[in-house]
């Protein structure tokens, strides 16, 4: 059985699951997150448990139960504590700042690049090279703060661009012994 699959997925305090048929849907206050998940995977509410079960141990099956499993299990962190990813800005004069719904990035082109929130997402910038991506559904937190890396992506010779807060960039050495290769074929 699939070690993921198999565990339980426990119901916060607040949060309400509903399931019909193959559409699973997550709800608390104002958040609503829906996944329709496969026909051949059976899920169910036991004791405030959602319990994922899969008809067989076919190897499509076996890796359905983790994927539902886990889907499932995001939406319920998703709509109880939230989802976060935090982005750097790194460059002499690369910032971001926020006007109204909008993030507006200066980061070295002729012009500044603006971004409309997305539904569900929440931008914030707590310092002018600091952007903190927020929402309930994880998937589009992440395609979120992906677009955002895209605008500038970190060059590898001095660090410049927008990067996730626990990357590590390895800069590379730049050109070196170019004078005295320059006579020699």
């Amino acid at each position: 059985m699939s070690r993921i699959g198999k565990m339980p997925i426990e119901i916060p305090a607040g949060v309400d699951v509903k399931i019909d048929g193959s559409t699973v849907t997550v709800k608390t206050g104002q958040m609503t997150l829906t996944q329709v998940v496969h026909s051949d995977m059976a899920v169910a509410v036991e004791d405030k448990k959602i319990i994922v079960s899969r008809p067989s141990d076919s190897k499509e099956h076996k890796a359905l139960h983790g994927l539902t499993r886990s889907l499932i299990n995001n939406m319920v962190v998703g709509v109880s504590k939230g989802f976060a990813k935090n982005l750097d800005i790194n460059g002499v004069g690369f910032k971001a700042q926020k006007q109204g719904n909008k993030l507006v990035l200066n980061l070295g082109y002729s012009h500044p690049i603006e971004m409309v929130e997305p539904a569900g997402i929440t931008l914030e910038v707590p310092a002018p090279n600091k952007v903190i991506v927020k929402g309930a559904d994880k998937q589009l937190v992440g395609e979120t703060a992906a677009k955002i890396r895209a605008f500038r992506l970190p060059d590898a010779y001095k660090g410049k661009g927008v990067k996730y807060d626990f990357e590590v960039l390895k800069l590379k050495e730049g050109k070196t012994g170019a004078k005295g290769a320059k006579g020699k074929k």
